[in-house]
């Protein structure tokens, strides 16, 4: 059964799921990219404990700093939604606003996660000095580049709303913008609980 597309929207895109091909495209993707962090996680998870010099983990994490920076994160997703609600309400101006809004707060964890990535360097962490600097920069850094890649998502957004380009017939590139953007603030709260909260004891 064919579902009632928005003014602007192609009919060929519908789906008998009841889903629009590029947001089941979306879903796809998300899923092929929780293989790819799960396995990240899983081999930081197994290695951690078996370096043989330091610096280890717990020389090092700084709780309430990083507890911070995934507050601000986490306060994106909200910023997010809004700025969803508010071209679903045929609102541009306010959605500029919330999408400026969530990019600077994703500027902010990023710049946050390289505070801390050069206060670990200085402390003689680096990506071979052991196993946990292998897998700790290789996953947080892979978490940090999905973060880069939504900002620049969300900046280019805002620069099509301006230029007349992104209308409110075009809400699901805003929708399956935050997809991708809980998806990454989802995936940090695992990495955050997993890898910074839960010591081995």
């Amino acid at each position: 059964m064919a579902m009632h597309a928005p003014a602007g929207e192609s009919h060929a895109l519908d789906t008998n799921t009841g889903l629009d091909n590029r947001k089941l495209l979306m879903w796809l993707f998300l899923a092929s990219e929780c293989l790819f962090f799960g396995s990240f996680i899983a081999a930081f998870l197994l290695y951690r404990d078996r370096n043989v010099v330091g610096p280890y983990p717990e020389d090092l994490y700084d709780i309430p700093f990083t507890s911070v920076s995934s507050f601000v994160l986490l306060m994106s997703s909200l910023t997010m939604v809004l700025a969803l609600a508010a071209i679903q309400r045929g609102n541009l101006q306010a959605m500029r606003v919330w999408l400026i809004a969530t990019a600077l707060l994703g500027i902010s964890f990023l710049s946050g996660q390289a505070f801390e990535f050069t206060e670990f360097w200085n402390e003689g962490l680096s990506l071979d000095q052991n196993l946990f600097g292998t897998t700790f920069f290789v996953l947080t850094g892979f978490h940090g580049a999905h973060v880069s890649v939504g900002v620049l998502i969300l900046l280019s957004l805002v620069d099509a709303s301006w230029r007349g380009k992104l209308t409110t017939d075009h809400s699901l590139a805003v929708e399956l913008a935050g997809l991708y953007w809980h998806f990454v603030d989802i995936v940090w709260i695992v990495i955050f609980t997993l890898i910074y909260l839960i010591q081995p004891a």
